[in-house]
């Protein structure tokens, strides 16, 4: 059942389009990742969605709500740059947050204990905020959009200015928290989409170019491969490569040959008998499917 609805959603900004009238639902429990590249369109989308901007066209609809209620209620939202007191402790920005929120100051301080415990920082609840890494600042973040439980999370980037622990920290947490709660999250980061999300959103300037779950969208862009990889210095003759029938293009990246194929099996046979012919200096021969990056990158080409 969809939580959230948006039907032709649009936005200008200086007469010029940066939302092109997109459509999309969220179904209750699930984690969707809003992907694309820088400028595509992801923070003015959730920025409309949050109620942070005004849409120049299109509707928002959430479950159970009509028209006229203000969603903001029933949604959490944490910005790609969130801003902190850094002279509050965690625990009394989440009590100052919760009481924004009308929440009162008994229930304030439980909920911002339970939050802080949940999110990993309890041991930091009575430490300044200025002395947080940006692992734990995220953290924070995330319990403040969470002190209202909200039906629906929705942070933008949050992994994008951590270092690899802080970003594996919040990763985590992420794929704990999509078990009890609807999440949708912005990145450019395929990789962090494949690992956390359920279901695809693809942006491209401003439009959804794909959507779905995530083995339906792989499976309706199937694009097999096999990595190639050969001793170190030697350049094949890729034309011969592309010559054989099963292959559709090739890519050089790092040393690896990306080959992307029709027909895996036949393009196996294909490409080891070609091996052995040139008595080309083989290391690794991968076999597998395409990765997200290559899935995104044919939807954005067609």
């Amino acid at each position: 059942m969809a939580l959230l609805t948006v039907k032709n959603l649009k936005k200008n900004y200086d007469g010029s389009p940066v939302i092109r009238g997109i459509d999309f639902s969220i179904n209750k429990g699930t984690c969707v990742a809003l992907l694309g590249p820088n400028g595509a369109g992801k923070t003015t989308t959730l920025r409309m969605l949050s109620g942070l901007i005004r849409s120049n066209g299109g509707s928002i609809s959430f479950e159970g709500l009509d028209y006229q209620t203000d969603i903001r209620y029933h949604i959490g939202y944490l910005p790609q740059h969130p801003v902190f007191h850094s002279w509050m402790s965690g625990k009394e920005f989440l009590v100052y947050v919760a009481r924004l929120a009308n929440l009162d100051k008994k229930t304030a301080a439980s909920r911002a204990d339970e939050l802080l415990a949940r999110v990993g920082i309890a041991d930091a609840k009575n430490k300044r905020i200025g002395k947080y890494s940006g692992g734990m600042k995220q953290r924070l973040g995330i319990a403040q959009a969470m002190i209202h439980q909200p039906k629906l999370l929705m942070l933008d980037e949050p992994v994008s200015a951590l270092d690899p622990i802080g970003r594996r920290e919040v990763l985590t947490l992420m794929e704990e928290l999509k078990q009890e709660t609807t999440l949708l999250f912005s990145t450019h980061i395929l990789n962090d989409a494949e690992e956390v999300s359920d279901e695809l959103l693809m942006m491209h300037n401003g439009e959804i170019v794909e959507s779905g779950p995530m083995e339906k969208v792989r499976e309706k862009h199937r694009v097999d491969k096999i990595n190639v990889v050969l001793q170190e210095g030697f350049i094949p003759d890729e034309d011969l490569i592309t010559a054989l029938p099963s292959v559709i293009r090739t890519e050089v990246a790092r040393g690896v040959h990306h080959i992307f194929v029709t027909d895996t099996k036949q393009a196996r046979d294909e490409l080891l008998q070609l091996i052995q012919a040139e008595r080309w200096p083989l290391e690794r021969f991968e076999v597998g499917r395409a990765s997200l990056e290559d899935l995104f990158m044919k939807v954005v080409d067609s």
